[in-house]
């Protein structure tokens, strides 16, 4: 690979959210000599309005390479590649303009998330896209100033049949007890 990965890059203040990528080609490719990716914090349950799309896409042609990852294994969006110096200026118009935040990254809490919950699913048994925009808010500090050996996650399930995916070493939040899926699935979920 030719890129140089983990350089401390990132936005005054904050510990995460930007994963730095700088080119060990840069005389022969200057257009990608710096090439940083931003996490960006996602809605609960990942609802979006055209106009926020339109006004994130916007952004990110204009300060960025246009590349976007919308919501992979992370749950945020990711902006891919983008120069030093326009990092400050992403980071002032996503939080006074767009009212949106950057993620976590690193040894960090990572962006919580959640299913879509009760807005749209009828098996939903908590409110997760409360839990999950309350844990966020509570936690956004962990979010950007890294305190932990390794990366820390929040996901919330709202329904037992949606528990399962969960790996064996996840702590595991779910709603009301159920024991078919319990026994259906036993040795995936912890005992309480």
């Amino acid at each position: 690979t030719h890129w140089k990965h983990g350089s401390i890059v990132g936005v005054f203040g904050y510990g995460g959210g930007v994963i730095g990528r700088y080119s060990d080609m840069q005389d022969k490719y200057p257009s990608i000599a710096h090439f940083h990716t931003m996490r960006v914090n996602q809605p609960a349950s990942k609802f979006y309005s055209s106009d926020y799309l339109r006004c994130i896409c916007d952004l990110w042609e204009y300060r960025g390479s246009g590349m976007m990852n919308m919501h992979g294994s992370t749950g945020d969006m990711v902006f891919i590649g983008t120069f030093t110096e326009q990092l400050e200026p992403i980071f002032y118009e996503l939080g006074h303009v767009l009212q949106q935040d950057l993620g976590g990254s690193g040894s960090n809490l990572r962006t919580p998330s959640c299913c879509i919950g009760k807005a749209r699913c009828e098996y939903a048994c908590i409110d997760t896209q409360d839990m999950c925009y309350e844990l966020t808010h509570y936690y956004q500090d962990e979010l950007h100033r890294p305190a932990f050996p390794y990366k820390f996650k929040f996901k919330f399930n709202g329904c037992p049949t949606g528990v399962w995916a969960a790996l064996p070493e996840q702590h595991v939040l779910r709603g009301p007890e159920n024991n078919f899926h319990r026994q259906k699935h036993s040795g995936l979920i912890g005992e309480s």
